[in-house]
């Protein structure tokens, strides 16, 4: 573990669509999107970090080792009084909380900032930064002149330069992202503007991965965008953020999660074969992303969670989707012990030495997402009749699939006898299978199931 933690995180050089550590050991980035402490434990600095302590607590004892924090929110923003100048206060609060993640083994993705416009009266003001406009002795006149004014654009290097000079070279840093959802800002050219900061990040952090984000991927509106962002040079990890919303424009964002979240990993591999994909934000909102998804209160089992974590990882993903609704979803609902079920699934899995080509397999009642690899082939197998429609919506608890068969023709041929075991990642428990011949019976089990097939001996 202490060799673990003073490496860096990098793209697999043995394999592009996976991470490692330098020193070689696979890394597979478990975890969830973690913004800001909630206030759940009292205002103040000291019950922040105590939050932050306590979610990364939960998460590191059921195997997670990843979170995003959002720099830019108000508990951590160093730069609040005035452009260009930087709370010491404030970055006292971030050196606790990479001392935290230190001690939890949780590596962090650091998102600098989030904002969409600088106005007076602003249309959502926790998106509102009014101290970059001239007006407050800021360097630009408007989002335009923010992303493309030579004094906006220097201002910005010089925070790099800031973080910089007082966090390079940590490895408790997963990486660096200029900006959350860039493309929601509220004008200005920012994949031009992203185009000249990513080579500023990598210049500035050349040992962590440097990205950009994007909203959600639900319209058609969105896909030259995504589409450029996931070939852009110096963009380390193509991101995708989608969630169950039944006010979005695409209809795949209003059905099974597995199949909104598998598509949009599809999507971005299609474009860029080479490059991790990761579903960076996930989970389901109220139409048109107004809030929380209110059947997040009946989902006690946490079939959403569940989704949005193997289906990913199954279809290609570096690694399982990250959630958001940390706080009103996943703490609330006590589901932490899924991060620790999909860990177990990948337990001892070097995705980069497999290189795993995926693919699905035809099954008249299962959706079955395969990853075949040199030594090692993972399947997991989605029953089609439970969702979280019939679940959450119908009330119709989830029935148990009986004597459901797999032919492994479809995965080996006519290969020669393999080991193969179950994992049942709603009951914790694994199993030894033995196929008649290339047909495997499938134990007894509900929602979902793990399969990995690794040759005899």
């Amino acid at each position: 573990m202490a060799d673990d933690l003073g490496s860096f995180v990098r793209v697999s050089p043995r394999d592009a669509r996976y991470f490692e550590l330098s020193n070689g050991t696979p890394y597979v980035p478990i975890g969830l999107n973690m913004i800001a402490p909630d206030g759940a434990f009292g205002p103040g600095e000291t019950n922040g970090l105590r939050r932050m302590d306590d979610w990364l607590g939960k998460l590191a004892s059921n195997g997670g080792n990843f979170a995003r924090i959002w720099l830019s929110s108000d508990f951590w923003d160093v730069e609040h009084e005035r452009s260009g100048v930087y709370d010491e206060t404030k970055a006292k609060r971030i050196d606790a909380l990479l001392g935290l993640a230190r001690r939890h083994g949780i590596r962090l993705k650091l998102t600098l900032e989030h904002f969409r416009e600088m106005r007076e009266q602003p249309r959502q003001r926790w998106a509102n930064k009014l101290l970059h406009h001239v007006s407050r002795g800021g360097p630009a006149a408007d989002m335009t002149d923010f992303f493309s004014g030579s004094a906006s654009r220097e201002r910005f290097k010089s925070k790099l330069s800031w973080h910089a000079a007082r966090y390079g070279s940590d490895p408790i840093i997963f990486g660096w992202e200029l900006w959350n959802e860039i493309n929601a800002v509220s004008g200005g050219d920012y994949m031009a503007w992203t185009e000249a900061m990513l080579p500023e990040l990598r210049l500035r952090f050349p040992k962590n991965l440097a990205m950009q984000s994007l909203g959600s991927f639900d319209r058609e509106g969105s896909k030259n965008v995504y589409a450029r962002m996931t070939r852009m040079a110096g963009n380390d990890v193509a991101q995708v953020h989608r969630y169950l919303d039944l006010g979005a424009a695409y209809e795949v964002c209003h059905g099974p999660v597995d199949i909104l979240a598998a598509d949009a990993v599809r999507t971005l591999l299609g474009w860029n074969p080479d490059r991790p994909v990761l579903l960076a934000e996930s989970g389901a909102v109220e139409p048109r992303h107004t809030g929380p998804f209110k059947l997040y209160a009946k989902d006690r089992d946490g079939i959403i969670l569940h989704d949005v974590l193997f289906a990913p990882f199954f279809a290609g993903a570096a690694g399982p989707g990250h959630c958001w609704h940390w706080g009103e979803y996943v703490d609330r609902n006590n589901l932490w012990h899924h991060f620790a079920r999909f860990a177990e699934a990948v337990k001892s899995v070097d995705a980069p030495a497999e290189r795993f080509r995926p693919f699905q397999i035809e099954h008249p009642r299962l959706r079955v997402y395969a990853l075949k690899g040199e030594k090692t082939t993972l399947i997991w197998c989605r029953d089609s009749e439970s969702t979280w429609r019939t679940e959450l919506e119908q009330n119709q608890r989830a029935e148990s699939v009986r004597s459901a068969k797999l032919d492994l023709a479809a995965v080996f041929g006519s290969g020669g006898p393999l080991k193969i075991r179950a994992y049942d990642p709603w009951q914790n428990r694994w199993s030894e299978l033995k196929p008649a011949g290339m047909v495997l019976d499938l134990p007894e089990f509900a929602r979902s199931l793990v399969l990995k097939l690794q040759p005899n001996g």
